[in-house]
């Protein structure tokens, strides 16, 4: 199996679930103080929605990767940009 060996694609995965992390703390912390569960609710959204960015980033990122092995990188950039936008709008 493959695995992401551009460093700025890892980085920026790595970001996104450092910042769904802390979100999911946010979350754990209204639950400990009795928030209304509307509001947890909106936050726990938040979170899946931060969670399929960096699906799809990494997603991306692996597809970028594999196809300009074996296309080359010009047409690749385009082809993903283009893969990027589809996936993003299932969410």
């Amino acid at each position: 199996m493959a695995v992401l060996t551009d460093e700025a694609s890892r980085t920026e995965v790595l970001n996104r679930l450092k910042r769904a992390e802390g979100q999911l703390r946010g979350i754990q912390r209204m639950i400990e103080e009795g928030q209304p569960c509307l509001d947890i609710a909106g936050q726990m959204a938040a979170v899946r929605k931060a969670l399929d960015g960096a699906y799809v980033r990494m997603t991306v990122c692996f597809m970028q990767q594999e196809i300009s092995a074996h296309l080359g990188v010009a047409e690749t950039e385009a082809m993903l940009a283009d893969v990027q936008t589809l996936l993003g709008k299932i969410r």
